[in-house]
């Protein structure tokens, strides 16, 4: 009994669990490479630590952070002011930490650098109509500004610029990372840009001057939890405040960037600099082809796999009630069909914050997309069979069990099969926005590619899905020559 008791004394001594500590960022470099630090020195604190990465704008992160779906990510003082609280008309940024804090938030320190947005065109265009300024551009009338969706409706984005300035300017939403392609191949004159993007100086991009003072300081700071603020882990990640200055930051975003520079992994870039500055050891090294496919296979597989057998495990039921109940039948076919329309990023995203981030949400929303093509064929396939068959069923005394299991359904099983290779191809192509939320997949790779404009890593992730998509019309046509019957085959 005292050797018991001493055992349970000693296990109330030691921690419950490993402290843990979710990272996000935002759909950007300079936000990955932060988010590596963070994650990296997290790690050291001896916490477990997770970065989600790249999970889209600010709104969307925000909201993780919110719902607790991550601890920390970084964002900028500007953002924060004219973006999310934009509706309490904050004076200055030190009005910040109070409205942070009615929302159970804390903010760090600046990092040490700003990253203001900013007007660029192309050097010899800026010369060539005498436009140094973003004033200057009132005289050039009707011109296209290439912006990405989230500044078309920022507090301190389009609109708002162009009353600021009286401009005649139009935009152009697409994502910000192909901006840079839109206007290398002239698709409008000038962008919406970071001034601490390395591609200014690669694409040869004059920032014009913000001579009427409309962009408000960017100060990089982290926005993190209550709950995770006297951990060890932020402590420790604490460290980072006035480390990072403007020129240090365009450094580390040139060194991953493969068209001006090494393309070196944010991991990587950011065990550089964690090492250098604290004097720790380099333990980040880039995963190889092979390593980053395999993993991005098995995230894939998971997705598509179990949201798929959730729905056949529904829909093929529901599809047999929907067709021995023809008027309720067409109810149920008229949900899942209003399912299928609902934008499928948008279905994540009002999935966060209940299922918060990662596979989960990501699954239920595949699954949501798989109903219908599989709902509908068992639908039809039972409502084709010719009723002279299920006449003789019944002659020959079969249950309505019996007639289901061995006349209808081998009928209908051709029909079903149809379904399942067209949920299986809709989930391959949708499951690559599960990237969005953090929940990997072949999705990753392309995001991380169109970010870097790196096509070699675009097509890391997209000849894989083909192939997945291939494999699995292959392997489902062989299970259907196995179980269909010879003369039920088309």
């Amino acid at each position: 009994m005292r050797v018991l008791s001493s055992i349970l004394l000693c296990a109330a001594l030691l921690p419950s669990q490993t402290e843990q500590l979710r990272v996000g960022s935002k759909k950007f470099t300079e936000s990955v490479i932060l988010g590596e630090m963070v994650r990296i020195l997290a790690y050291q604190s001896g916490a477990q630590a997770e970065h989600l990465s790249e999970l889209g704008g600010t709104r969307l992160v925000y909201e993780a952070l919110l719902s607790g779906a991550i601890d920390v990510y970084p964002d900028y003082t500007g953002t924060l002011r004219l973006e999310i609280f934009k509706d309490l008309n904050l004076a200055s940024d030190e009005e910040l930490p109070a409205a942070l804090a009615a929302r159970g938030l804390r903010m760090s320190a600046p990092l040490g650098f700003s990253n203001s947005y900013g007007i660029a065109a192309k050097e010899a265009w800026a010369q060539a109509n005498g436009v140094e300024r973003i004033s200057d551009l009132i005289a050039l009338g009707d011109l296209t500004l290439g912006c990405s969706h989230e500044f078309l409706e920022r507090g301190d984005g389009f609109p708002a610029l162009r009353q600021h300035y009286g401009l005649q300017l139009q935009a152009q939403g697409l994502d910000h990372d192909l901006a840079y392609a839109g206007m290398a191949a002239d698709s409008f004159p000038l962008i919406v840009v970071y001034t601490t993007e390395p591609e200014i100086d690669y694409h040869g991009l004059r920032v014009l001057e913000d001579d009427r003072s409309f962009f408000p300081d960017y100060h990089a700071v982290l926005l993190y939890r209550d709950d995770v603020a006297d951990s060890a882990a932020m402590r420790e990640v604490l460290r980072l405040c006035g480390r990072i200055d403007n020129q240090e930051m365009i450094r580390l975003n040139l060194a991953a960037k493969p068209p001006s520079g090494g393309g070196v992994p944010e991991n990587v870039v950011a065990d550089g600099f964690v090492s250098a500055e604290f004097g720790t050891l380099r333990q980040e090294v880039a995963d190889s082809l092979a390593d980053r496919v395999s993993a991005r296979t098995w995230e894939q597989l998971l997705l598509v796999g179990v949201s798929l057998l959730l729905a056949v495990l529904l829909a093929v039921p529901a599809g047999i009630w929907a067709a021995r109940h023809p008027a309720l039948g067409q109810v149920v076919l008229g949900v899942c069909g209003v399912l299928q329309t609902i934008p499928s990023l948008a279905l994540l995203v009002f999935l966060i914050p209940f299922l918060k981030l990662g596979a989960v949400p990501a699954i239920a929303a595949l699954f949501v997309y798989s109903l219908l093509p599989i709902l509908r064929n068992t639908h039809s396939g039972l409502q084709g069979i010719p009723g002279e068959l299920l006449e003789s069923a019944d002659a020959l005394g079969l249950s309505r069990r019996a007639r289901l299991l061995a006349v209808e359904l081998p009928i209908a099983l051709p029909s079903i099969l149809t379904g399942i290779k067209t949920a299986v191809v809709i989930n391959i192509g949708t499951a690559t926005l599960g990237a969005f939320i953090g929940a990997g997949g072949y999705g990753q790779p392309i995001l991380t590619g169109i970010r870097l404009d790196d096509y070699g890593r675009v097509l890391e992730g997209a000849l894989p899905a083909a192939a997945m998509a291939v494999l699995a019309q292959l392997l489902l046509d062989y299970i259907e020559r196995l179980v269909v019957s010879p003369g039920l085959r088309r």
